[in-house]
């Protein structure tokens, strides 16, 4: 028996970034949602606060774009630590506008190209984004159950315009 095997792409790099940038927006709500002291210093059973956890995000979403588009792999989180909530929303909207002007530069080939992204997680250019959007949805449920633990209710993870 013969079986045929057919390449089926399922979701353009344009829906991709849409995807991505849809995250973005949530994740930025939940940053908007802590008050600023909480915002770097509270944490439930050990784990990280999230102005810490959104500072990964920002260290990994524009120098993965630009080691997936060109092949060169800057350091990871490299960059100034914000010390404000103000601040960590500005790096995050000048990323957001990066992102826009970046993800289109990536050549085809590149999304399946494989590399070994800062000299640690060896896997192809899709994978590497996606494990920047998977990381983001994981830690952002980690913010919701702070702010619930805190009393807030976080953004709806359903509105991600």
């Amino acid at each position: 028996m013969t079986t045929a095997t057919a390449t089926v792409s399922v979701i353009s790099a344009e829906e991709l970034l849409k995807n991505w940038q849809g995250h973005r927006r949530l994740t930025r709500r939940t940053i908007e949602a802590f008050p600023e002291d909480k915002l770097f210093d509270f944490s439930v059973g050990g784990m990280r606060p999230f102005a810490v956890l959104a500072q990964e995000f920002i260290g990994m979403a524009v120098p993965i774009v630009d080691g997936v588009a060109t092949g060169k792999w800057v350091e990871y989180g490299g960059g100034p630590k914000p010390t404000t909530k103000k601040e960590i929303l500005e790096i995050w909207d000048k990323q957001t506008r990066e992102l826009d002007e970046k993800f289109p530069t990536i050549p085809p080939h590149r999304f399946a190209e494989e590399d070994t992204a800062f000299g640690q997680w060896k896997m192809t250019g899709i994978a590497m984004i996606q494990y920047a959007i998977d990381n983001e949805i994981h830690h952002r449920g980690q913010g919701y159950v702070y702010l619930r633990a805190l009393g807030i209710e976080p953004p709806h993870f359903w509105e991600r315009d």
